[in-house]
């Protein structure tokens, strides 16, 4: 058994004081006294407690260091923000506090010479949208874009599915939706705004966002063409973008655009913050462009072409009007023409100018510059007797005239009269001791007349022709170039090679501009055109009454072209035609060209029709009623009055006994 623990002795306390025993009260007299209260045992009371509090230091120290830790993070922010990155966050707050929009330049108008316009820019809306708007968020509606984009659609000739897409891309505030609207469009939505805008109000029991809020618009121009498809060929048309993409509008482009300018300003939420002010450079407008094109002739001249070909189902066909003694032209048509307010409709094979742009072999129109040629080197006078057989071997080909016929007893001016190929090519073999002399003589005259070379006008597309050197003229070349085959014109070269001779032999450089107005209001006169002498005076005095057999004596080939009242200088042209797919000779080129008064002359007419199927084919018989119609037309509006002299007769034939 373990040992018993020995009994623990109690140690006495410290003596406590002794408490004072209570007195019983006594009572007031007469009263009882009170008993003295029972004494109860408590039990001893236990030691107080002291709860001593931590020591703070290490707390405050912890605060502190927390406290300096997030000063130190503020204070490296802030020198970064305001040192480091501050001038790109700047920019970005820029950016995003400011908009900065592009103000379009109004585009010059394009005005024939008497002023009205043939090319102008009128008000319009480029339609815009804030997709963020459209989002289920902002719109509650969970396909606001198709929605809206059903109801746009009809009215910008959009496809809903494209308007759509644009209108679902939330992270952006900006998208274009169509360019150039007319403001009637414009209104047209706005209308149908205020139709939603009506439906969205709670007390119609909407939720008080419009769905078509967020269309917007802002303002721009649109290139609109008053006369449709007048002078389109001339004129051209602009692109998507507002720029020149054709004709003069390319060619013109930089005087026309004028200069943008810039706008910017302070922006919140989208819009334009209108107390915060603005800044920017304003656009400069373009500069005015006036044609040398008189209006009502081209309109003539347009609806002429236009008909001739309709009738003879022809490719293509152009009229040239010209002003002999300035070289403007007054008129430049084109059948079929395009109207330019329209591109969506239109040909892409009639959208240039065919007037400039084909080249084609000019047929017996060109024979005045051989008769020019033999005139001014005197190897021959209008009265010079050619003996014209029915054919001619030459080289290595067999040559005829148009119709078969008996031995010909021409004069040089009814070998023209006539139109004989064959007469061309005995007449024009005299100005050489060779062929080879002579081939070069001719090829010197054909480029004196600009032939081969650009007109001048500098018009884009525009082809120089096809003039080879004489050198490699082929063996039919040699013969077939006297009488316009083998080489390759213009409509515009074409007629001014009978300017040329209207103006007693000088060349002036075609032109379709007479200057320029700038937004200053000054008008600044183009450049005079260069003018060059081709043949003497006299030589061209000659071959105008030389032209006049052709339209006058009733064995000319241009009797159709006869004006009553006024003298008429023409030629009529023939030509097998190269067909441009092929590359062989299908078809033909009917043409004619002319001056009058052919005694003081002020106006020449070209007419040219390519590859006529239906009837006649003949220059004279289809080219020349449309340079009568025209030359008429023309004659009355520049109010030019006859002469009233007697042409001059020259013999076209002689007995084959002289």
């Amino acid at each position: 058994m373990p040992p018993k623990e020995p009994p623990r002795r109690r140690v006495p306390g410290p003596a406590r004081p002794a408490r004072p025993r209570p007195r019983p009260s006594a009572g007031r007299p007469g009263q009882p006294a009170r008993p003295a209260p029972r004494r109860t045992s408590r039990p001893p009371v236990r030691p107080v407690r002291t709860i001593r509090l931590g020591s703070p230091k290490p707390r405050l120290r912890l605060v502190s260091l927390g406290l300096t830790l997030v000063m130190v993070a503020f204070v490296v922010r802030l020198l970064q923000v305001q040192a480091v990155d501050a001038s790109a966050l700047a920019a970005k707050a820029e950016a995003h506090r400011y908009q900065e929009y592009t103000l379009s330049a109004d585009r010059g108008e394009i005005t024939d010479r008497a002023g009205i316009a043939l090319a102008a820019s009128v008000d319009a809306y480029d339609i815009t949208a804030d997709p963020k708007l459209f989002t289920p968020e902002e719109s509650k509606i969970r396909d606001a874009p198709e929605q809206a984009a059903a109801l746009l659609a009809p009215l910008l000739g959009k496809e809903p599915a494209e308007l759509a897409k644009k209108l679902r891309t939330p992270k952006s505030r900006y998208t274009l939706l169509a360019r150039k609207q007319t403001p009637q469009v414009w209104n047209q939505i706005k209308d149908l705004k205020k139709v939603y805008e009506r439906k969205a109000e709670p007390a119609e029991g909407g939720n008080g966002i419009n769905l078509l809020g967020g269309i917007l618009s802002e303002p721009s121009t649109k290139r609109v063409y008053p006369n449709g498809e007048l002078a389109a060929g001339i004129l051209g048309y602009v692109n998507a973008e507002g720029r020149g993409a054709g004709g003069l509008e390319s060619m013109l482009d930089k005087e026309l655009a004028g200069k943008d300018g810039k706008i910017r300003f302070a922006q919140s939420g989208g819009r334009r913050v209108p107390t915060a002010g603005s800044e920017g450079t304003p656009a400069v407008p373009g500069s005015d462009i006036e044609l040398t094109i008189d209006r009502d002739i081209q309109w003539a001249a347009q609806k002429a072409i236009t008909e001739q070909v309709t009738k003879s189902r022809a490719d293509r066909g152009y009229v040239i009007v010209q002003d002999t003694k300035t070289g403007e032209v007054l008129a430049m048509a084109n059948a079929p023409g395009f109207d330019p307010n329209d591109l969506s409709a239109a040909n892409a094979a009639a959208m240039g100018n065919a007037a400039l742009q084909d080249a084609y072999e000019p047929g017996s129109t060109s024979k005045v510059m051989s008769m020019a040629a033999v005139l001014e080197e005197g190897v021959a006078t209008p009265d010079t007797h050619v003996t014209v057989p029915n054919r001619l071997h030459r080289g290595d080909r067999l040559f005829k005239d148009d119709v078969d016929h008996p031995t010909w007893y021409l004069t040089l001016n009814g070998v023209l009269a006539k139109s004989s190929n064959i007469g061309t090519i005995l007449a024009t073999g005299q100005l050489g001791g060779t062929q080879a002399e002579a081939n070069q003589v001719l090829h010197t005259y054909l480029r004196k007349f600009g032939i081969g070379s650009p007109t001048g006008l500098g018009y884009p597309g525009e082809t120089p022709g096809i003039l080879a050197k004489p050198r490699d003229w082929s063996t039919s070349q040699q013969y077939t170039i006297p009488f316009g085959q083998g080489l390759s014109v213009n409509a515009m070269q074409a007629a001014s090679v009978y300017s040329t001779i209207a103006n007693g032999g000088v060349r002036i450089e075609p032109t379709l501009v007479r200057g320029t107005k700038g937004p200053d209001g000054r008008f600044t006169a183009a450049p005079a055109p260069r003018q060059t002498r081709v043949v003497s005076e006299k030589t061209a005095k000659t071959l105008a009454q030389m032209l006049e057999s052709v339209v006058g004596d009733e064995e000319g080939t241009g009797t159709k072209a006869r004006i009553p009242g006024y003298r008429v200088a023409g030629k009529t042209g023939t030509a097998n035609r190269v067909d441009p797919e092929l590359g062989t000779y299908k078809g033909y080129t009917a043409s004619f060209a002319g001056f009058a008064p052919a005694d003081n002359p002020r106006i020449t007419v070209y007419c040219a029709i390519q590859n006529p199927t239906k009837g006649d084919y003949f220059g004279g018989q289809i080219c020349g009623p449309i340079y009568k119609k025209v030359m008429e037309f023309a004659l009355k509006t520049l109010h030019v009055a006859p002469t009233g002299s007697e042409p001059a007769r020259m013999p076209v034939t002689f007995k084959a006994s002289e």
